[in-house]
């Protein structure tokens, strides 16, 4: 009502904005309370370890590794399945011509059952190994060690193939 030109409000009227802003705060708790529906998310696909080879994985069973600040080094291990390895190395003549010079071991068994052990080293003479199992070289014929014996006994001085 308005009365001499200054509006009254009634009760009623006050009341008004109440019962909005009551009406929104139930709608917020309701909300809270329950939120909206969503869907799950999906679950993470399982962890797959392809096998590419078709062999099964086999443990470490002793692992040991040692490096020295002067380049020494050495390492070796032993797998369930019978391969054992163990190498060990150490720098020549240090400065611009150094080497490494580099002494190992490793076994294991072949699919026939038969051990297999190899040792090597590794220096400024190149990569020997050694196993009983490793081909030898079949013996120089008689006939070519005699070539090879009168060729070092007769050397020829260097000619010219031309002539002119």
């Amino acid at each position: 009502m308005v009365d001499g030109g200054v509006q009254k409000e009634t009760r009623e009227e006050g009341l008004g904005d109440y019962k909005i802003i009551l009406l929104l705060g139930l709608m917020t708790t309701v909300y809270a309370q329950f939120g909206r529906q969503t869907t799950p998310y999906p679950q993470p696909a399982q962890y797959y370890n392809p096998n590419y080879y078709g062999r099964p994985f086999y443990a470490i069973l002793r692992q040991t590794q040692d490096a020295s600040p002067d380049g020494s080094y050495s390492y070796s291990y032993d797998t369930e399945n019978g391969i054992s390895v163990a190498e060990t190395g150490q720098p020549k003549n240090i400065g611009p011509n150094q080497i490494e010079s580099v002494r190992g071991q490793y076994s294991y068994t072949a699919p026939d059952g038969t051990p297999i052990v190899v040792t090597y080293s590794a220096d400024e003479n190149g990569f020997v190994a050694s196993g009983a199992h490793l081909p030898t070289p079949p013996p120089i014929p008689i006939a070519i060690q005699r070539a090879l014996a009168y060729n070092a006994a007769h050397p020829e001085e260097e000619e010219p193939y031309r002539r002119y």
